[in-house]
């Protein structure tokens, strides 16, 4: 893998294979990746993948709650997938700015789902990002402007 995109594109693979297999993630990334070079991006994906699948019951909640009359089985396979892997960037990496994460996820959509997905992906992105700015700046006791 060369780059950050080129992992969050094998993620989404890796993510959506393992939600039509319901197989474990490991499972999954090994059959799709065997042999692949151990580089940081290779680890990036495969952390991203399994923080994702850890955290499946937290992450669908949140998006849950964005989209308050849809429910997650109205959402398309490739969106829940896309969704579900940009708010694991939100919640367990740091190291990435929210903009970064959301224009990726974007970006994702539109390139591999419908032409409506880039705007819905980043409608509830930006929901769930004020969200978490919001509890974030609250559990530090700034208030957020």
């Amino acid at each position: 893998m060369r780059s950050r995109r080129s992992a969050r594109e094998w993620a989404v693979r890796i993510l959506y294979a393992q939600e039509m297999s319901k197989d474990s993630i490991e499972a999954v990334f090994d059959g799709i990746l065997p042999g692949a070079p151990a580089d940081d991006n290779l680890q990036f994906c495969r952390a991203l993948c399994q923080k994702a699948a850890d955290g499946q019951p937290q992450i669908d909640a949140l998006i849950t709650r964005a989209v308050e009359k849809w429910d997650l089985s109205r959402i398309a396979v490739l969106d829940h997938v896309i969704l579900r892997l940009a708010i694991t960037e939100l919640l367990f990496f740091d190291d990435i700015p929210f903009k970064v994460t959301i224009n990726e996820a974007i970006e994702l959509a539109k390139r591999y789902s419908t032409d409506q997905s880039g705007r819905f992906v980043n409608g509830v992105l930006d929901a769930i990002s004020a969200d978490l700015k919001r509890a974030t700046a609250a559990a530090s006791g700034v208030t957020p402007s």
